[in-house]
C-alpha cells in the first residue's frame, strides 16, 4: 500500500532516541525519536539518499543498503524481512479476485482426523477457510455468513467475540501485526486495501493500531478464551506453514494435558460430537469451506 515504507520508516526511528545509539541531543526535536541524518549517518548512507527512501523512491535499494538501515534503526527479523518487502513491492501479487479461497480435500480430512484439539485454516486477509468440529465449538465458524469468517472482522467489529477475550488488547495488536504482514506481501490484493478500509472506518482500536506499523507473523503463542459454556480456556497454539498451499495456515490449539483447559475442551467436544439421530453432528451441518 502507497506510503508504508515512508511510514514504517518514520515509526522505527521514532522509538529511537539519540542517547540509545551515543549521538548527543543537540537542539530541538519537532518529532520524537531520530532525525533523518542521523539515521542516515547511522547506516551509511548520504541523508538525501536515505530521504528518497522515506519518500518510497528507492524500488532499486540494494540488500546492503536495507541490512545497513534495519541495523540503524535495530529492526527485529521480523522487520527487516519487511523492510525488504515494502522497499520493493511486487505488484503483481495477489492481484487474482479471490486468490487462495480453496482448501485442498486433503486438508479438510486433516484438520477432521485432529479430534482433541481446535484447528482451521486461514489464509489471505485472514480469511478463516476451513475448520474441524472443536474449533467449530469453540468459535462458531459455521454460523457465520462466510464474509465473516475473517480474523480481524471478528476481532475488531464483533462485541460477543471481544467479550471472549480477557487479554483482548493482545489479540488485536498480533491479529493487526500479522495484517501488516500480508498487506506488504500482496500489495495489489485489492480485497485487503478494502478489508483494511472498512476497518479503519468502524474501529478507533485497529486505525490505531494500524497507525503503529508493527509487524509480526503468527508463529506460536497463548491465547485465553471465556467461553460461553465451559468457562476461561488457556490455549497455546502452533501455526503451521503448509508448503504446497503458501497462502493459507493452520493454527492448532495444544492445551497441556490433564490441565483445567484439556478438561474443559474435552466436555465441550462430548456436546457438540455427532449422534445416531445426526450422523453429521451439529458442527458440520453448514458448509465449511466458502460459499
Amino acid at each position: 500500500m502507497d506510503g508504508d515504507l515512508g511510514d514504517f520508516l518514520r515509526s522505527r526511528r521514532a522509538r529511537i532516541q539519540p542517547a540509545d545509539v551515543g549521538l548527543p541531543a543537540f537542539g530541538r526535536r519537532r518529532v520524537p525519536g531520530l532525525r533523518r541524518e542521523e539515521v542516515a549517518q547511522l547506516a551509511g548512507v548520504s541523508v538525501d539518499y536515505y530521504i528518497r527512501l522515506e519518500q518510497g523512491r528507492g524500488s532499486s535499494v540494494s540488500d546492503a543498503v536495507l541490512d545497513s538501515v534495519a541495523r540503524a534503526l535495530r529492526l527485529d527479523e521480523t522487520e527487516r524481512a519487511y523492510l525488504r518487502t515494502v522497499a520493493r513491492p511486487r505488484r503483481a501479487a495477489g492481484a487474482r479476485a479471490g486468490a487462495g479461497k480453496a482448501v485442498r480435500p486433503g486438508l479438510q480430512l486433516l484438520l477432521d482426523s485432529i479430534d482433541r484439539a481446535p484447528a482451521f485454516i486461514f489464509g489471505r486477509r485472514m480469511d478463516v477457510l476451513a475448520w474441524n468440529a472443536l474449533a467449530d465449538a469453540l468459535n462458531g465458524f459455521s454460523g457465520l455468513a462466510p464474509a465473516d469468517r475473517n480474523i480481524p472482522r471478528q476481532v475488531f467489529l464483533s462485541a460477543p467475540e471481544r467479550d471472549c477475550y480477557p487479554e483482548w488488547e493482545s489479540v488485536a495488536a498480533e491479529t493487526v501485526a500479522y495484517l501488516r504482514l500480508d498487506a506488504a506481501r500482496f500489495p495489489a490484493d485489492a480485497e485487503l486495501a478494502s478489508l483494511v478500509g472498512e476497518l479503519s472506518v468502524k474501529s478507533e482500536a485497529f486505525r490505531r493500531l494500524w497507525a503503529d506499523h508493527e509487524v509480526a507473523e503468527k508463529t506460536h503463542g497463548v491465547k485465553r478464551v471465556n467461553h460461553p459454556l465451559v468457562g476461561e480456556l488457556v490455549l497455546p497454539y502452533e501455526t503451521l506453514t503448509l508448503p504446497a498451499d503458501p497462502d493459507h495456515l493452520m493454527v492448532v490449539y495444544t492445551p497441556t494435558p490433564h490441565s483445567p483447559s484439556a478438561d474443559r475442551l474435552s466436555l465441550l467436544a462430548s456436546w457438540t460430537a455427532p449422534t445416531a439421530s445426526d450422523p453429521a453432528g451439529s458442527a458440520h451441518a453448514a458448509p465449511r469451506t466458502p460459499d
